[in-house]
């Protein structure tokens, strides 16, 4: 039998490969159970809050292991058997074991603890998060990468940390006519004898397939990621699409023939129909394009983007700045109640397309500006721009802190940050309290059901 691992003379209570028996007393950022085993913390993938548990450590560190779930000796009131077939395998879900009142459950009582550990904020209200009446077949989105192992053509997800590919017949997170589309591929590559791409050799043509879909307008875009400019039989594949797929606009060919990681190229064509699909946020329109960022939940957005545009507490008079302001979905809501909508970006892409959906939908009192945010705000103080209201929605790593400080040089009454991520949002609201500025409440928003992820709203207002 081996020893027990040794770490600064201190030895650890668990030995790899040896089974124990404990109780999930909480639970994980990524929906895992986590224990104590003679005050040693072992973190438990597909255990729940509550469960007593067989299970086998699989991996030490210094100060915690990774166990593997052998048995459920207690089971939790909110444990349900998964409705996927390969939700074990594949790496797109991890709390579909859990109720839905769980689920929601969890994602409440995170945000509350990284608020309190992180932010160092003990006096600020957490909502109850914000779900779904019918929390599946959500995604108006879904990139699915393509191989062929040994003459069979798998098209699905990553598993968990890996880049072996799970097939697919049905995901329950994504829209139905996604289903259908990796169907009729799968057909016309075998078909038509159609290589999938290679990442070792980078050989082969067809690196993915996107789906895209119009949640209120019904329509469909099919996008062919490939590793170079030819696609053979892509009349076949046009005709069958068009045939089958109900909604259906348009078809695209995205070109990546670079040996990457990153699934789009830069260049797009169009196959057949529009070069966009046409979609609602609330009363707004969007043209969506291959390459744009657009909200994967439609119908959790406008709840997300509602809630922001409550917290800016809007009377009319206001002038308003989006710091983070994409392609100009956030700023539109906003423009229905403000004066003015200043909106900074740093890629002009985003930028040109945010002007072209102010134009589309007749909204007058907006203005987009590129450039970072903590360059563009002292600019535009210098100008004589006073912002009422700071709205930041910021990538995952969170605001940088000199950005923070320009935002409270300018002296807005009213914070709106818009998080997807409660770990570098509290972070950020504990720098905001130091800067002057007290945090009051927090929306979370359930934007993708069956996975850990968690939004926030927060409304922060100046001491």
């Amino acid at each position: 039998m081996k020893s027990n691992k040794k770490f600064d003379n201190y030895i650890i209570p668990v030995k790899k490969n040896e089974d124990y028996i404990m109780t999930i007393d909480n639970m994980g950022y990524e929906g895992e159970g986590v224990g104590k085993i003679d005050n040693f913390t072992v973190f438990v993938a597909g255990a729940i809050l509550g469960e007593k548990v067989k299970i086998k450590i699989v991996k030490i560190s210094k100060n915690f292991a990774f166990g593997k779930l052998l048995e459920i000796i207690e089971s939790s009131s909110s444990r349900i058997e998964p409705v996927c077939s390969i939700y074990k395998n594949c790496g797109g879900c991890n709390l579909q074991h859990i109720d839905y009142t769980g689920q929601l459950d969890f994602k409440t009582n995170r945000v509350i603890q990284v608020i309190n550990r992180i932010g160092k904020l003990e006096d600020v209200i957490v909502h109850p998060t914000l779900g779904m009446e019918k929390p599946y077949n959500y995604r108006n989105k879904v990139q699915l990468p393509v191989s062929n192992k040994n003459g069979t053509i798998d098209i699905g997800f990553y598993a968990a940390r890996s880049h072996d590919i799970i097939n697919m017949e049905t995901c329950h997170i994504q829209d139905k006519v996604a289903d259908v589309v990796v169907k009729l591929t799968k057909q016309w590559m075998k078909e038509y004898n159609i290589q999938s791409y290679n990442e070792e050799n980078h050989k082969g043509l067809l690196r993915h397939i996107m789906i895209r879909k119009g949640f209120k307008t019904g329509e469909v875009m099919v996008v062919l990621v490939t590793n170079g400019k030819n696609i053979p039989y892509k009349e076949e594949f046009i005709a069958t699409m068009t045939k089958k797929i109900q909604g259906l606009v348009s078809v695209v060919q995205n070109i990546n023939s670079e040996k990457t990681n990153v699934i789009l190229g830069a260049k797009c064509v169009t196959l057949w129909g529009k070069d966009t699909i046409t979609d609602y946020i609330g009363e707004f329109k969007f043209e969506v394009s291959p390459l744009s960022f657009f909200q994967v939940n439609s119908i959790q957005t406008e709840k997300l983007y509602s809630k922001a545009l409550e917290y800016a507490n809007l009377s009319g008079g206001e002038v308003v700045l989006d710091a983070y302001c994409g392609t100009g979905t956030i700023s539109l809501f906003l423009s229905q109640k403000a004066k003015k909508v200043y909106g900074v970006e740093i890629v002009p892409e985003a930028i040109e397309n945010a002007i072209i959906n102010a134009k589309e939908n007749k909204v007058n009192n907006t203005e987009f500006i590129v450039g970072e945010a903590e360059s563009a705000i002292p600019k535009l103080i210098s100008l004589g721009v006073q912002a009422d209201v700071v709205v930041v929605d910021p990538p995952r790593k969170g605001c940088d802190k000199t950005l923070l400080e320009a935002i409270s040089s300018m002296g807005p009454r009213t914070i709106v940050y818009v998080s997807c991520d409660p770990g570098t949002l509290a972070r950020d609201l504990g720098i905001l309290d130091e800067l002057g500025y007290k945090t009051l409440e927090i929306q979370p928003v359930d934007m993708f059901p069956q996975t850990a992820h968690v939004e926030c709203v927060a409304r922060i207002e100046k001491k």
